[in-house]
């Protein structure tokens, strides 16, 4: 499709400059990758580095001058998101967010052309797209300037990993001078590339919007979709079925369109198509295991911008970077960090040892109790002179998995809501579900 006017070049001036933001959210059926936290609160408002997930991706929204309006699309209801979008507003008085409800699963893009109408109201040039399941520093700002200064109509945020990663993700062929994608291959069989995709986007409207509508046209017109019956007798009533009861359901269908999947490698083959490549940290936060890594990321980042957010050092008691609540109450013996996460109204006792670890809300980690690459979930009890603990795994990793005994368990260990650990009790690699007591020592398993 050609594009009549330059984006930056509209007559209607700053209107015309103005950039929109989604934030795609999933809803309740996703998430079970998260579990058992996922359980007792929406993956998006899960606090990692002492804000919710999806906290991160809206101050880095905020940072952009030319946005607005922010939305989140997704399928949770819509009182989910109804007290964080409270307090969100009046943290960022400069947007407006407002939670797009999908009456099904879209896909990534999908939602994106259900809500067009919306978006597109008061006609904005750019859009960005970010995925809340990341943890980044989300240069949106260093995107915008390669999107201006190339005259572009999409541009991605793309990171290095290593090569038996890389097949796990979405993989981008660019151009090492011009910075152009070439080509686009979500998670392939064989190498390709190592820079990947990082789930953020910033598209021209004037691009996304008809390519999305082209995918849908396709995968609405294709012929193949018969394929699924298995013999020649069924294909009469097959047409007829779809003539009268499977017109609307198959728009479901076709309205079920991917940005990984079904838009991004034709964009590479058509449009003015470039990566952002970000030298700065970045994670998934697919499963439970993986708000530690991100955690410890997002507590770094802070920490080197000099937040006001952490606790102070103090020989013996906080090695940087800690995030206390001011409501959690923490013994001076006891010693917390690196990388620490203290939720509100959480107590750690006297001599007890927390490092790398969340500790959410209303939880208790006794006296001389120690924590260690571990989620404590909210309402949790550990119990004195306690031992709760995963295993670390290499900054380079992508997964929070490990093998052992030849068998993949899990490297972080985590307590659901309301979970108790015994006095003197071993809890190593575990998973465990909501309200179970632990009274003796446990190694690699899931407890139901």
């Amino acid at each position: 499709m050609s594009l009549q006017v330059p984006y930056h070049t509209k007559a209607n001036g700053a209107a015309g400059g103005a950039t929109k933001a989604v934030i795609l959210v999933g809803g309740a059926s996703r998430g079970t990758r998260f579990r058992p936290l996922s359980l007792d609160v929406p993956k998006p408002l899960f606090d990692v580095a002492g804000h919710p997930i999806i906290w991160h991706c809206l101050t880095a929204v905020a940072k952009v001058p030319s946005i607005h309006e922010v939305y989140l699309i997704g399928y949770y209801d819509e009182s989910v998101f109804r007290d964080f979008i409270k307090d969100a507003a009046h943290e960022f008085p400069q947007l407006t967010i407002k939670y797009l409800r999908e009456y099904q699963a879209l896909g990534t893009a999908g939602g994106l052309y259900h809500f067009r109408d919306i978006i597109l109201k008061g006609r904005p040039e750019r859009l960005f797209v970010l995925n809340s399941d990341v943890c980044c520093s989300f240069p949106l700002g260093e995107m915008l300037r390669l999107f201006e200064e190339k005259d572009a109509e999409a541009v991605i945020l793309g990171t290095r990993v290593s090569e038996d990663a890389a097949t796990n993700f979405g993989c981008i062929v660019s151009d090492a001078h011009t910075r152009r994608v070439l080509h686009y291959v979500e998670k392939p069989e064989s190498h390709i590339s190592n820079l990947i995709n990082c789930g953020v986007y910033l598209f021209a409207t004037e691009a996304i919007f008809p390519s999305i509508r082209t995918a849908i046209k396709r995968r609405t017109d294709r012929p193949n979709r018969l394929i699924r019956y298995p013999s020649a007798e069924n294909l009469e009533s097959s047409f007829i079925a779809q003539a009268d009861d499977d017109d609307e359901e198959s728009e479901k269908r076709s309205e079920v369109i991917r940005l990984e999947q079904d838009i991004l490698s034709d964009m590479a083959d058509s449009k003015q198509f470039f990566v952002y490549e970000t030298q700065d940290f970045w994670r998934q936060i697919k499963t439970a295991g993986s708000a530690i890594p991100a955690n410890a990321l997002y507590l770094q980042n802070a920490w080197q911008s000099g937040s006001s957010e952490l606790a102070q050092p103090q020989p013996n008691h906080i090695i940087a970077p800690v995030f206390i609540h001011p409501t959690a109450r923490v013994d001076p013996t006891a010693k917390l960090g690196p990388n620490v996460s203290i939720g509100p109204r959480a107590v750690v006792g006297a001599g007890a040892r927390v490092k790398e670890s969340i500790v959410l809300e209303d939880s208790e980690i006794k006296h001389d109790a120690c924590v260690l690459y571990s989620i404590i979930g909210w309402n949790s009890r550990v119990g004195a002179w306690a031992r709760v603990e995963g295993t670390p795994t290499p900054v380079t990793s992508h997964t929070t998995s490990i093998v052992k005994n030849g068998v993949k368990v899990q490297a972080i260990t985590i307590l659901g809501k309301e979970c108790a650990v015994g006095d003197e009790v071993r809890v190593q690699n575990c998973v465990c579900l909501p309200f179970k007591e632990l009274k003796r020592d446990v190694a690699n398993e899931v407890i139901m």
